[in-house]
């Protein structure tokens, strides 16, 4: 079964400084029907304007991940880290007992669009931790690159929870296929472009529910980007 989350039904936000699309309820937008997908907690889709961004604040017992699509975010956190994220990247924040951060887009001219993703950990009270990779582009290109995992395997983040998590930037007409394991579901979210996934038409902010397939293929209809979560 496949359920489509079209991007015109999604949560809004526009704050001038950020125009925020909320894939499952978040802050003001409450929608009952859509509190997450089995761990997947929140997908937002941010475009942050230059020189503008989230001002120190914390979060507890989250894994927290961001995956830009344009431009350049601006990380620093309570841990001491302190990090730029651009296309390409992947960063992986584990809230855990708590920690507090800031995120900014250090452009004077250029906004920031970008994926910020939460996942329910396996268990609360963790020690938090931060981590940042750079994905080759080859890993993802006409590919599902796997970008972050509970095991941390083939150099992608390691987040707690059984959950993995791909990505594929793909060229039209191209098809990528994942298989699902017994009991498995999948969430796909379209970030750019347009693709079926199983036949189904969806376009740049779509996302789809997956349950009860043996697989998944992607034919991508123009060039488009996608971040698809193999969850228990």
């Amino acid at each position: 079964m496949i359920s489509v989350r079209q991007a015109t039904a999604r949560g809004h936000a526009d704050h001038g400084w950020l125009r925020s699309f909320h894939t499952f309820s978040f802050a003001d937008y409450y929608d009952p029907a859509f509190m997450g997908f089995r761990t997947l907690r929140v997908i937002n889709e941010d475009r942050v304007q230059p020189g503008k961004g989230f001002a120190t604040h914390g979060h507890e017992n989250m894994e927290i991940l961001s995956y830009v699509l344009e431009g350049a975010l601006e990380h620093r956190d309570s841990l001491g880290n302190g990090s730029v994220i651009r296309p390409g990247d992947v960063q992986r924040m584990s809230a855990g007992t708590g920690v507090r951060h800031s995120e900014f887009n250090p452009s004077d001219t250029t906004p920031v669009h970008f994926l910020q993703i939460w996942i329910l950990p396996a268990h609360h009270g963790l020690a938090p931790s931060y981590e940042q990779r750079t994905v080759p582009a080859a890993k993802t290109h006409n590919v599902l690159g796997l970008i972050a995992s509970q095991d941390g395997r083939a150099g992608s983040v390691t987040v707690h929870q059984d959950v993995s998590v791909y990505a594929a930037v793909l060229d039209a007409e191209s098809r990528v296929t994942h298989r699902l394991s017994p009991g498995r579901h999948a969430w796909v979210q379209v970030a750019k472009g347009t693709l079926t996934v199983n036949g189904i038409g969806l376009g740049a902010g779509d996302g789809a529910a997956i349950s009860g397939e043996p697989a998944l293929e992607l034919a991508a209809e123009t060039s488009a980007e996608a971040v698809v979560f193999d969850l228990a």
